[in-house]
């Protein structure tokens, strides 16, 4: 279980301060990789920027040897199938970290949708996230 914290600023940049993260293995809760802008160092990031551009390069969160996700811009006009239908003109990211440097995301994103409607492992895992549910 995630809760993350985001803002978008007057330019339409969201921003993102943090998560609290709980993962179970059997039965037991730990922590893996909680962190909050303004605590120990840590620092917010972009989590989408307001004009991208295909090659653009940013941080989305920085927390020393605890979150260091990258993301890169591959392209604005990608499309993605999710239950909840179809995607066009999505903007396609490619997220990384020095942390992990054998793990590679691709995250789709689609006007209007807030979150990521498909995220797939690319290398490094095998896991696919797909919007499932869009209330108004």
């Amino acid at each position: 279980m995630t809760k993350d914290w985001y803002a978008q600023d007057s330019h339409g940049n969201v921003w993102y301060f943090g998560e609290d993260t709980v993962e179970y293995n059997h039965g037991k809760s730990f922590d893996n990789g909680s962190w909050e802008a303004g605590v120990d160092g840590a620092l917010p990031g972009v989590a989408l920027p307001a004009q991208p551009k295909v090659g653009l390069s940013y941080r989305e969160e920085y927390s020393k040897r605890v979150a260091e996700d990258q993301s890169r811009v591959l392209a604005l006009d990608a499309q993605a199938e999710v239950p909840t239908g179809h995607y066009s003109d999505v903007l396609m990211t490619e997220d990384f970290s020095p942390i992990e440097p054998r793990v590679s995301e691709l995250k789709f994103y689609a006007k209007g949708s807030g979150q990521a409607v498909l995220a797939v492992d690319v290398s490094g895992g095998s896991e696919r996230e797909e919007l499932v549910e869009y209330r108004h």
